[in-house]
């Protein structure tokens, strides 16, 4: 273990490894590649030794390791260590440290705790796989925290993640440096190589990892997956303190979940018998401030045993000033052991009850101080859907065809009209009925064939409406030969395309190429649902359809792609066939970096690509 100054560490590291045959290093140091090019190369020289000399590295730029076999982190607080604890890898070591402190007041305990700093040689992505190789079920931690500055090896990390929550564990992870700022500050952290937002998003969706965005989060995600998974997502909440129970409520249903009204089942007025007046039993079921323990234990009974359609229990109880907090404490802590059911401990008098939460915490259990941030978790949680398959399903895609045409691309750049409608037919993906051409004869023909109305769009610029390129509902021959002659004098125009005019829901599906990640793909409403309220969903391709359908069904506008007030709603499923198309196709086609389905147009019957752009890159 070295703590010294960054410019000894290399030549320490070159004499214990060849002379005294170290094997394993923690570099404490920091100094190194996340401040300056000279700092790199002493890195560098760290790693080659280690190298040659077949040894391990931790760091340099970390707190260390502990376990519970070996303890070297010398920061304050230590966690109590417990076989069936959380395994937390961190990218940063004060990150690492504050982290512990969320985590210690609210009585998470720890199995392993790995920071791992610049990660030069043994990264995050090699912590899961070491956790993953040689995982067992029976010995080993099933919660996994993580705090990542750095994905240096997507593919790694999705593949080891989602083994590991397919054997049973669970993961949650904050990936910070996600804003443009975040990214410089991260890479100026520890060197890391920023990735955007999308591509992250993606990347955990399909392994199955729960996103935090902050420190209170990530752990309090943490302690819920201590307690025993929730089933349902129907809540009921006892308390003794109307307004937590009120704030409670509002942010399990703005997540998604439910805390269903009990006045309607009979078992309500029993236990509004044995309780005192002016109790509610509604839901939430609010006992008093002047509430005994006893009767907190026999509404968390009902709870429990009676009421219907309840999956999961929140117990929120503080200082009222008129009852005895231990023996209340002592009460939750017998329920917490004898219910089926998952009970959240809400404890909000950290100050005023010290004693009495530190004596429920050391019983092993956990403690959500703060109901909104323990509702936001569980939504996060409930959001997050499982790992995807790992195998690859052709799903009728023509990849010779595929290879085919982009081999017959001969410069990079937006491809034309023509080679765009070939590159969707290999995939299988619906389009409108469309001509392009240069002669007017051609295309006024062609609208005679398909019918009127129709749609023209001048072919050449980029963003076609920009430059008034493109014009809608035309109805008559003479209109089309107008809008011909005006669009063939807009600058770079190589001519006009003309559609059959459609109508329905405005669609979009969207992919862009990221290094290292592959295709992020999105998809969401058309129009100004993507332009202005940016209402996207992203996943990595290729996505299953299990994945198409996570995509669809968490946009914010999906009651409208569901139907609403009177209105269908449009086919999904063929909607999420065209996603997976477009997703495997784009597997297999990394010279496709970007490309733009938009609109897509929907009904009850069919979803067609009406316009799409497709830029090449070889």
């Amino acid at each position: 273990m070295l703590v010294i100054p960054a410019k000894l560490c290399p030549d320490t590291v070159e004499t214990l490894a060849k002379e005294k045959g170290t094997k394993a290093f923690v570099i404490i140091s920091a100094g190194f590649g996340e401040e300056t090019k000279a700092g790199a190369a002493l890195e560098q020289r760290i790693l080659d030794t280690c190298e040659q000399y077949g040894a391990a590295l931790i760091g340099p730029n970390c707190i260390g390791m502990l376990n519970r076999n070996h303890h070297s982190v010398f920061t304050l607080p230590v966690p109590t260590l417990n076989p069936k604890g959380v395994d937390f890898v961190s990218g940063s070591g004060a990150t690492a440290v504050f982290i512990l402190e969320s985590a210690v007041i609210k009585g998470l305990q720890f199995n392993s705790v790995w920071s791992i700093g610049n990660g030069k040689q043994i990264g995050i992505e090699d912590v899961l796989q070491y956790m993953d190789d040689h995982f067992d079920a029976e010995k080993d931690s099933l919660v996994k925290l993580l705090y990542i500055e750095n994905i240096s090896n997507p593919d790694k990390l999705l593949f080891h993640a989602a083994n590991l929550i397919r054997k049973g564990c669970r993961i949650a992870a904050i990936k910070a440096g996600s804003s443009e700022s975040g990214s410089r500050a991260a890479s100026s952290h520890t060197g890391a190589i920023a990735s955007s937002d999308a591509a992250v998003e993606a990347l955990f969706r399909k392994a199955g990892i729960v996103r935090c965005f902050s420190r209170e989060e990530l752990t309090t995600v943490g302690c819920i997956f201590t307690l025993p998974e929730l089933k349902g997502k129907n809540f009921a909440i006892v308390t003794h303190a109307g307004g937590p129970g009120v704030m409670l409520t509002d942010s399990l249903s703005k997540g998604g979940l439910c805390v269903p009204s009990l006045n309607t089942q009979a078992a309500a007025e029993e236990l509004k018998e044995k309780l005192f007046p002016g109790s509610s039993v509604a839901n939430p079921i609010d006992i008093l401030a002047t509430g005994t323990a006893e009767q907190l234990g026999i509404a968390i009974d009902y709870c429990e045993n009676r009421f219907e359609n309840i999956d999961a229990i929140a117990v929120i109880y503080g200082t009222p000033g008129l009852t005895t907090l231990y023996e209340a404490y002592d009460v939750l802590h017998k329920k917490i052991q004898e219910c089926k059911k998952p009970i959240f401990p809400v404890l909000p008098s950290l100050h005023t009850a010290g004693p009495e939460v530190a004596e429920f915490l050391q019983k092993g259990h956990v403690n959500f101080s703060d109901e909104v941030t323990l509702a936001t978790a569980l939504s996060q949680i409930m959001r997050t859907p499982k790992p995807a398959p790992p195998e690859v399903q052709l799903y009728g895609i023509d990849i010779p065809e595929l290879n085919k045409i982009i081999f017959g691309i001969k410069e990079n750049g937006y491809v034309s009209p023509q080679t765009v409608r070939q590159i969707l037919q290999c995939a299988g993906i619906p389009m409108v009925p469309e001509m392009v051409s240069e002669q007017k004869e051609e295309l006024v023909s062609f609208a005679q064939k398909v019918g009127y109305p129709v749609v023209a769009k001048v072919v050449g610029p980029v963003h076609k409406s920009d430059v008034g390129g493109v014009t809608l509902n035309i109805r008559t021959p003479e209109h089309l030969a107008l809008e011909f002659d005006r669009m063939m004098k807009i600058k770079d125009a190589t001519g006009v395309m003309v559609q059959k005019m459609l109508r329905g829901t405005e669609l979009f599906i969207g992919a862009k190429y990221e290094e290292r990640f592959g295709h992020v793909v999105l998809c969401g409403l058309g129009g100004i649902f993507v332009e202005v309220l940016k209402d996207v969903q992203s996943g990595l391709a290729p996505l299953s359809y299990g994945e198409a359908y996570s995509m669809i069904h968490s946009l914010r506008g999906y009651k409208i792609i569901k139907g609403t007030r009177g209105q269908a709603g449009i086919n999904e499923k063929k909607y999420a066939d065209i996603i997976v198309r477009l997703s495997t196709l784009l597997r297999f086609a990394t010279e496709i970096k970007e490309i733009d389905i938009n609109p897509l147009l929907a009904d009850e019957e069919d979803v067609v690509a009406v316009d799409a752009r497709i830029r090449i890159e070889k």
